[in-house]
């Protein structure tokens, strides 16, 4: 029996429009059938989720996402988040409510929370989601903050297509964002 996605899955606690993480990010690595996942955990919750081919790529794209910022790696304390995070990306569903840390701007923030309205296994295109929005000139701008989505799957980017209905850009390369959908469409 396959399992729906669940949004209530994720608590997601947006801070203040571009206020930066305090203290150290710690982070962890773990792997699903097809990718490398690195979750970046603050005192807040997780605030980083993600997808690549190698630790040391995915290292480097925390570092570029969070400046001036101190990092510890903490595979043995984040092994349970770790674990949940793998487990929804597999499966569609975590033991526990994973709580985030979301960032971003006050734009950023109404897409995301947007696309977290998309059910799983259905998408919208830019231009739809801005139209949600209520500016629907802004399609660009909604691809632009889908690129600058930290929380793979947790905030569900991959849901949003070209207006020709086609797979578009993916911050994690659009492979990913096709085997993601096809996943979903499966699960339902």
């Amino acid at each position: 029996m396959m399992t729906a996605r669940h949004a209530s899955t994720f608590n997601y606690n947006f801070r203040v429009p571009g206020s930066k993480i305090e203290g150290t990010i710690y982070f962890a690595f773990g792997r699903t059938t097809c990718d490398m996942v690195l979750v970046g955990k603050s005192n807040q919750g997780i605030c980083a989720i993600l997808l690549g081919d190698n630790e040391e790529l995915l290292s480097e794209q925390l570092a570029a996402a969070f400046p001036h910022t101190e990092f510890d790696s903490d595979q043995r304390g984040l092994s349970r988040e770790v674990a949940q995070i793998t487990a929804f990306i597999e499966g569609g569903v975590a033991e526990d409510v994973i709580d985030l840390d979301i960032g971003g701007t006050l734009f950023q923030q109404e897409v995301w929370r947007e696309l977290c309205g998309i059910p799983t296994g259905q998408t919208r295109s830019y231009g739809e989601v801005a139209r949600h929005l209520g500016i629907p000139g802004a399609a660009r701008a909604v691809a632009g903050a889908c690129a600058e989505n930290l929380l793979a799957v947790a905030i569900p980017c991959h849901r949003v297509v070209g207006l020709n209905g086609l797979d578009s850009g993916y911050r994690w390369g659009v492979e990913r964002k096709q085997a993601l959908l096809v996943k979903e469409v499966y699960e339902q």
